[in-house]
């Protein structure tokens, strides 16, 4: 209540901007974040012309073995959104040639979903999390590495200090 007390003269607010990449996606886990049942936390945000419009935090379905597993299964997620602001963004005559950016701040995490070498460690997962590997290849997704300060989706993976909520209220495009 204190937060949403906090935070209610709050707007997204959008702008105009000449970046070429009409979206931007960051992806964050927080692994074994719930103590009662070992599962981590997955999130991601969909930026647009500096604001958020898409963004989610779920607890992941199945515990993860590592912390880049954690985050290979929120990119996933992740790629789903971009997915669908490729095709949603098509249909508005909006065509995109080139891949979509997903920031992530676990170099393992985007070394799975680039490199198929490291299938040993992550063939226990069930097939349906390698598409993410298919739309790298494909040229649809680019995972780039983010250093975590700077992950804006680390606000939806767990409870963070004060002062990481005011380092990413603005890129989220909130003001008051």
């Amino acid at each position: 209540m204190r937060y949403l007390k906090g935070t209610r003269d709050y707007k997204l607010v959008y702008k105009a901007s000449d970046d070429p990449e009409l979206f931007q996606t960051y992806s964050d886990a927080s692994h074994g974040g719930c103590k009662q049942t070992g599962r981590s936390t997955g999130g991601f945000v969909t930026l647009v012309c500096g604001a958020a419009v898409g963004w989610s935090s779920k607890r992941q379905p199945f515990v993860t073995l590592s912390s880049t597993e954690a985050e290979y299964v929120a990119a996933i997620e992740a790629g789903k959104e971009i997915k669908w602001m490729r095709n949603i963004l098509s249909e508005f005559g909006y065509p995109l040639t080139s891949p979509s950016t997903l920031y992530i701040d676990n170099k393992s995490g985007i070394e799975v979903a680039k490199n198929p070498e490291h299938h040993g460690r992550m063939k226990h997962l069930d097939l349906r999390f390698y598409w993410l590997r298919e739309a790298v290849q494909d040229l649809l997704i680019s995972p780039i590495y983010i250093p975590t300060k700077q992950n804006v989706a680390d606000l939806f993976t767990k409870a963070v200090q004060p002062a990481v909520i005011q380092f990413g209220v603005p890129m989220l495009g909130l003001t008051s």
